[in-house]
């Protein structure tokens, strides 16, 4: 392993704004970057007061240490987060958590992401590419300045597809249209692995349904703990709970409850609402980094 100077334990090494409000940052831990694999995650505390994050390890590299995330800056713990200069430690994170996706040689492989998730999906369809089988991308977001690691999925694919919900990159509409092209145009994949926003990972799973494709979704679902303790991960699954910490964040897509998952993650709607405006009010900043 090379030695990064001056850095412990979190540190964070590398930063870079993505898109507005998207932020892609490196953090040194070696422990973390030995044990990584894709599909994982991990749970990053920037202060020993904030809220435990969970976000996807995008990439890491296990002879120099550290572990990559992107994040969303949409409520105070992200926008802390999004504050951490370069060269400052994170008070703690946690990982790698949950199960590895399964990654097996299953001939043809849609991979199906949006968002702030797109980034979640590289790591991924990079598996599936390594393991043999021919990757099919499909990537989205509201608008074509939203749009995020394009050519780092492009590299790894075999074919491409853009999609953003005004039209202004590629195919107008959901990235599940774009789904839904692919299949009409005669592409059957073996497996569809779909990760992003709840409503359109759902509408990922109706589409796959009707093709009689099978498919998983990487859940989302409030995450406290991270070790299945807190229970507020649990979702249904086929009408059994499930907690996504420890038994996730991928589940078979078409036995999901997406109806209760997407009441669950507005919970907390307005505490975080209320939190946010304080934060605000008291010279918290957003979408930029400190001055």
């Amino acid at each position: 392993m090379i030695k990064i100077y001056g850095a412990t334990r979190y540190t964070v090494l590398r930063k870079r704004i993505l898109a507005p409000k998207i932020k892609e940052i490196d953090i040194y831990s070696p422990r973390i970057a030995r044990a990584a694999r894709a599909g994982q995650f991990v749970m990053v505390m920037v202060d020993r007061v904030s809220e435990r994050i969970p976000l996807t390890i995008v990439d890491w590299d296990r002879e120099d240490g550290w572990i990559r995330v992107v994040f969303q800056e949409v409520g105070v713990s992200t926008i802390k987060l999004g504050l951490v200069d370069i060269g400052e430690d994170l008070y703690h994170v946690s990982g790698p958590h949950g199960v590895p996706t399964h990654i097996s040689r299953f001939g043809t492989v849609a991979v199906v992401g949006g968002g702030v998730a797109v980034a979640a999906l590289y790591p991924v369809a990079r598996a599936f590419k390594e393991a043999g089988n021919r990757v099919v991308a499909i990537i989205g977001a509201r608008s074509s300045n939203l749009l995020i690691y394009e050519d780092k999925v492009r590299s790894i694919c075999d074919e491409l597809y853009i999609s953003t919900d005004d039209g202004s990159r590629g195919i107008r509409g959901y990235v599940s249209s774009a789904l839904e092209k692919i299949f009409s145009e005669g592409l059957k994949p073996d497996l569809v692995w779909i990760v992003g926003p709840v409503a359109m990972m759902k509408m990922c799973s109706s589409v796959a349904r009707r093709y009689g494709v099978r498919a998983v979704a990487s859940l989302n679902p409030i995450m406290v703990c991270g070790i299945g303790m807190c229970g507020a991960c649990r979702v249904r699954v086929y009408g059994k709970t499930r907690f996504a910490c420890l038994e996730g964040p991928e589940f078979d897509a078409l036995g999901v409850d997406w109806n209760e998952l997407e009441l669950r993650l507005q919970m907390y709607r307005d505490e975080e609402n209320i939190s946010l405006r304080r934060f605000l009010e008291s010279g918290g900043c957003i979408g930029q980094d400190k001055t």
